[in-house]
């Protein structure tokens, strides 16, 4: 019955709607905001919205929505007759080891790390804590970001990589020997490099102000350098001396761009231990629209450039790699690592693993993230505990599905993935990678043969 009434309001308001749009001129009709929308779509017109309100630089939360890094273009290779499965998932190892030629390597159970979300910055200190407690759960590290540590990360965590940042938080001995690896931060992907920011005192509440060392009145912030630090032999130094001083591996993480094999020449100079490539795909708590959207190399090509390169200069085994920017699925995990990586970094996706049962507190009244954000609205109604059992979950989901995936490569260890493990169904993308390309045999005369990984 008010099923029937609710129609019968609202068929004179469609009716006329309708004849608005077939009977009126073309500027004039309903029909002009729906092509605009077409043209210049509803997220242009909205940010639109929001620059010509404020006048100031926009910022948004997560990174990118655009995805330039053409994973599903790629597939991985199963066997089942010329070499045959693996007998037992029981057999096939996870383990990797980062930085092996530190003294104190970093092993880790599987090879997906938690990538550096700061305190402060981007995220609250709960979800920092379900952060470290839920990689900790799954044998794996978590990163501090650009901030210092605290005592509540580092007690939760089992490993903890630390981000030595161009905001000096953590770039002191004290801070330093607490780590299990430290990762000199020269530039985010979802940021185009490296750009400065700050924070007002006011802005912070007062654990963050202490772990900071803020003084009432003061702005405190990231630069686009480092203190002292204005050439490139200055971050040779810089590297060799943390390296010289500490025993866990020492990394230098940079955004991937065009210019990247210019930039691993100057790595390449450094006894770093190990490197994160970081794609334009990254995310990140609130930067410019135009570092996210408009700069950088997708993160796929960052991979395959780097570990080119390194072969090429045979410096491979020198440096663990570690991939970061917008990855997601334990697929894209595999075709990560069979590319080259040693391991992968994930951010937004752990963030929506760990908000999994408590989006509900949020929506549809605020988005999610205000549960996870540092000056989200409702920060203080995330639970710790619930967050890091949904993110743990996730990890050991990840880790059944590519087990069995190795599984049907015929692979007894997760580090024996390589190219010849992927196909690609585009030509000029597959000749770009050195993998097979899908309308091709294997061994057609004048295919490539792939080295392994």
């Amino acid at each position: 019955m008010l099923n029937e009434l609710l129609l019968r309001m609202a068929n004179p308001i469609t009716d006329g709607l309708f004849e608005k749009i077939v009977t009126e001129d073309y500027a004039k009709s309903p029909l002009v905001m729906m092509t605009i929308m077409e043209k210049l779509t509803l997220r242009a017109i909205a940010e639109t919205g929001i620059r010509a309100e404020t006048g100031k630089a926009l910022k948004r939360p997560m990174g990118s929505p655009l995805r330039l890094s053409p994973w599903e273009k790629l597939l991985l290779n199963p066997r089942q007759l010329f070499q045959l499965p693996t007998a037992k998932q029981s057999n096939i190892k996870t383990q990797v080891t980062i930085g092996p030629n530190a003294k104190r390597p970093l092993q880790i159970d599987l090879p997906i790390l938690i990538t550096g979300m700061s305190y402060g910055g981007s995220l609250n200190l709960k979800m920092k804590e379900a952060l470290a407690k839920g990689a900790a759960l799954a044998g794996t590290a978590t990163n501090t970001g650009e901030s210092a540590v605290s005592s509540e990360e580092r007690k939760a965590a089992k490993f903890l990589v630390g981000q030595y940042n161009r905001g000096g938080w953590l770039n002191t001995p004290e801070q330093l020997k607490q780590l299990d690896a430290i990762e000199v931060q020269l530039g985010q992907g979802a940021w185009g490099g490296a750009v400065e920011s700050s924070m007002k005192y006011e802005e912070m509440d007062e654990h963050l102000r202490e772990l900071w060392h803020v003084k009432p009145g003061e702005t405190s912030g990231k630069k686009a350098r480092f203190k002292g630090v204005n050439s490139p032999e200055e971050i040779i130094n810089l590297v060799n001396q943390l390296q010289k001083t500490y025993e866990v591996p020492i990394g230098i993480k940079i955004a991937a761009t065009h210019f990247i094999e210019r930039e691993l020449e100057i790595i390449g100079q450094t006894k770093a231990d190990f490197i994160v490539i970081d794609g334009q795909e990254g995310g990140t708590a609130a930067a410019a629209l135009t570092l996210e959207d408009d700069m950088g190399l997708p993160t796929l090509f960052g991979i395959s450039r780097t570990v080119d390169w390194l072969r090429k200069q045979g410096k491979r085994e020198q440096f663990s790699l570690i991939a970061a920017g917008g990855l997601r699925t334990p697929g894209e995990f595999l075709k990560a690592l069979a590319l080259g990586a040693d391991a992968v970094y994930i951010g937004s996706i752990a963030i929506i693993a760990s908000l999994q049962s408590q989006m509900i507190k949020a929506l549809p009244e605020n988005p999610a993230p205000q549960l996870a954000l540092y000056n989200g609205s409702l920060a203080d109604q995330f639970d710790v505990d619930e967050g890091s059992r949904h993110l743990a979950n996730f990890f050991q989901s990840c880790r059944e599905e590519m087990i069995m995936a190795l599984q049907a490569m015929g692979k007894n260890n997760i580090r024996d993935l390589g190219r010849e493990d992927l196909v690609c169904i585009d030509r000029e993308i597959a000749a770009a990678l050195k993998i097979g390309y899908a309308g091709e045999p294997v061994f057609r005369r004048g295919t490539v043969h792939l080295a392994a990984k």
